[in-house]
């Protein structure tokens, strides 16, 4: 090998060299190329080896919040290196504005009220049972009807004259969410409005007024459910159109239904950027993607504005077991004692992906910090439910 012999030769002639004067140069001992380039590899190969298996954070783990002391840092999606967020100017102004609703507190109030929002298509057909649960408690609730297609007729005094300007509600389109910031905002004109609840004309109460109202008033988060669903109707609804504002994973879901405080109900008027992006990127047949905004758009938006603010679940119980495109519905046949009991004493919140093995999480449900039961309100109900649900209301709601 004449490599090897040319550095043999070199060590050789270098020990039995005289010692140099000063009028010689002195023979520098060289390291072998093979060795240079041996430790060179090695060396790449330990950095590769490091970043390849160090540990991750995943899609599921705390997303970074745009208010995180020291802002944000590099995390990994998956294999997926997730460089550090750089806000674009209009991230910068909207979060601004959201820090300082934050930082403000809501006005005081003689008599704080709960806004019941109703998003119908026409008549409600439980007035009477709610009639019954608000029943003197006329200074502590407000109630606001959208009805998207037919002028309801109404039953009940409490809801004679509540109906706001309404407009067409499609199912799985920004419509949807067009008409819950409709509520929102016509039920913030009232300074008293604390707490906002949003329910379908198929939701009835599960426990008794003065429950509802400590529940929700003596909380500091909103009830707006959110969580990773990696399947085929979670993240694999999201569009990569929806960057750099909302990244893979910031993106969540949840039950439509939610029940929030009214710092975060004026953060949802004054959101124009992230609303603009599921109103234009979340939608039926998009990319060949079947996206429903309000079942992403608040789960999503709170998740990255303020993840601590929000319980991660909803107060409304729908049964999902039966494993449909639309959950339980409830007939007047179904409605037992038992059922109604049961509801209530639900102390966790249950999820389930979309993906092939289907994953079931199970959650306690806790209100400030103590385990309780997780619902105040259950849908689907047929409207032929009503006389039995009359009947069995002092009952199933005693606390």
């Amino acid at each position: 090998m004449k490599t090897s012999r040319s550095w043999w030769t070199g060590t050789r002639d270098y020990l039995i060299m005289p010692p140099a004067t000063s009028r010689q140069r002195a023979h520098v001992k060289r390291t072998p190329k093979w060795i240079l380039l041996f430790v060179s590899l090695a060396a790449v190969f330990l950095i590769s080896a490091y970043y390849l298996y160090q540990p991750r954070s995943t899609v599921s783990a705390a997303p970074c919040s745009v208010f995180a002391p020291g802002g944000c840092t590099t995390t990994y999606d998956g294999d997926r290196v997730v460089p550090a967020k750089v806000f674009t100017d209009e991230e910068t102004s909207s979060h601004v504005v959201i820090r300082e609703i934050l930082s403000t507190p809501p006005p005081l109030s003689k008599s704080p009220k709960i806004a019941f929002m109703f998003l119908t298509p026409s008549s409600l057909p439980f007035e009477m049972l709610w009639e019954r649960f608000f029943q003197g408690h006329e200074d502590k609730f407000t109630v606001y009807i959208h009805s998207s297609r037919d002028k309801p007729i109404h039953s009940s005094r409490y809801f004679v004259g509540r109906e706001i300007r309404s407009e067409k509600v499609e199912w799985g389109k920004i419509s949807m969410v067009d008409a819950e910031r409709r509520l929102l905002a016509n039920a913030l004109l009232d300074p008293d409005n604390h707490q906002f609840v949003l329910l379908s004309d198929s939701c009835v109460p599960l426990r008794t007024f003065n429950y509802v109202y400590h529940y929700l008033m003596f909380t500091n988060v909103s009830y707006i459910d959110s969580y990773v669903d990696p399947g085929p109707h979670g993240n694999g609804r999201y569009s990569d159109r929806m960057m750099p504002e909302v990244r893979y994973s910031d993106f969540r879901k949840g039950a439509q239904w939610f029940s929030m405080k009214r710092q975060h109900a004026i953060i949802v008027m004054a959101d124009s950027l992230y609303y603009r992006k599921f109103r234009l990127y979340c939608r039926p047949n998009m990319d060949g993607k079947n996206c429903y905004s309000d079942e992403h758009y608040l789960q999503t938006f709170f998740t990255m504005i303020d993840p601590d603010g929000i319980a991660k679940r909803s107060v409304t119980h729908v049964d999902w077991s039966e494993g449909k495109w639309h959950p339980r519905s409830y007939r007047a046949s179904d409605i037992t004692y038992e059922l109604l009991k049961n509801l209530t004493t639900v102390d966790e919140a249950i999820h389930v992906t979309s993906e092939g093995k289907k994953v079931t999480t199970w959650r306690p449900c806790f209100w400030n910090g103590v385990k309780r039961p997780c619902y105040l309100f259950a849908r689907k109900f047929y409207p032929n439910t009503l006389d039995k649900l009359l009947y069995h209301f002092s009952n199933y709601t005693t606390n």
